[in-house]
């Protein structure tokens, strides 16, 4: 058990969420899951959290009700090595939710994800601030963001 761990909000479909998400990614597993119990406060039986792990990062996904959503001001960050990853990660997010700006997109349960090739930030931090602000500007024009393009503006092309 890592000593952090975020704890997602949902109003009744946490377990739902919690499957969707391990199915995207090959390395997660559903920990455990917590019912209510005669105690309380939901019907006994209910699910109440489900503690699911994604690469090594555990998460609890909890039926809290619906006083609050998901906002864009926490987002889930992917590192991606591959187009081919960011394709898929892309993809398989999408179904159901919103894509955004930049590589972000909203998923069915209005998680905020960023789904970015991590040569994107080797890119953005290059001291030659000529070629990071070219890199920034063909980002700044993408939705799903693209590998090859990216490279292209930073190599000045």
């Amino acid at each position: 058990m890592q000593k952090i761990a975020p704890c997602l909000w949902f109003d009744g479909n946490a377990e739902e969420a919690a499957q969707f998400y391990i199915s995207v990614f090959s390395e997660s597993r559903i920990a455990t899951t917590l019912h209510y119990t005669d105690a309380g406060p939901g019907p006994a039986g209910k699910v109440v959290a489900v503690t699911f792990e994604i690469e090594g990062q555990e998460f609890m996904a909890l039926n809290g009700g619906p006083q609050y959503s998901f906002t864009p001001a926490i987002s889930l960050f992917v590192h991606c090595d591959s187009q081919e990853e960011v394709d898929r990660y892309w993809s398989r997010l999408l179904d159901g939710g919103e894509p955004w700006a930049c590589g972000w997109l909203r998923d069915r349960f209005g998680v905020s994800w960023q789904i970015a090739p991590t040569v994107l930030l080797k890119m953005l931090l290059d001291p030659d601030r000529e070629k990071a602000s070219r890199v920034m500007a063909a980002m700044m024009k993408m939705v799903k963001l693209d590998i090859a393009p990216l490279e292209q503006a930073y190599r000045g092309e």
